[in-house]
């Protein structure tokens, strides 16, 4: 539970969420996440800390550059976790569908009665 709580707080910040975005598509530099969100150098490189210290991001040296992207690891945690609620759901929903095409089929029996 630990690790869930750890990336969702890091990904509760609205800044961190965004940076995160402009990361879907691919490798950005840190440039690249300033300009895209509007955000101080500083401001972003702290985002970027939290956003890596959370285990959701990686970064990776070019030069004089910083690239950063996502880290499938921590998607995929997430994932896992929601799965279970995912479950949970769609069973009660298939037990509603169930009951909804039940009475469906009275209504369309008390229907053919009259």
């Amino acid at each position: 539970m630990n690790v869930q709580i750890r990336l969702f707080q890091a990904l509760a910040d609205p800044a961190r969420l965004g940076i995160v975005e402009t990361m879907k598509t691919g490798e950005r530099a840190v440039g690249d996440i300033v300009e895209r969100m509007n955000i101080h150098q500083s401001g972003v490189s702290r985002h970027l800390r939290i956003l890596s210290e959370a285990g959701l991001v990686q970064m990776r040296p070019d030069g004089q550059k910083r690239l950063y992207s996502l880290r499938k690891e921590a998607f995929d945690q997430i994932d896992t976790w929601m799965a279970g609620y995912r479950r949970h759901w769609e069973k009660r929903l298939d037990r509603l569908g169930e009951a909804l095409e039940g009475r469906h089929a009275l209504r369309a029996r008390h229907q053919e009665k009259s």
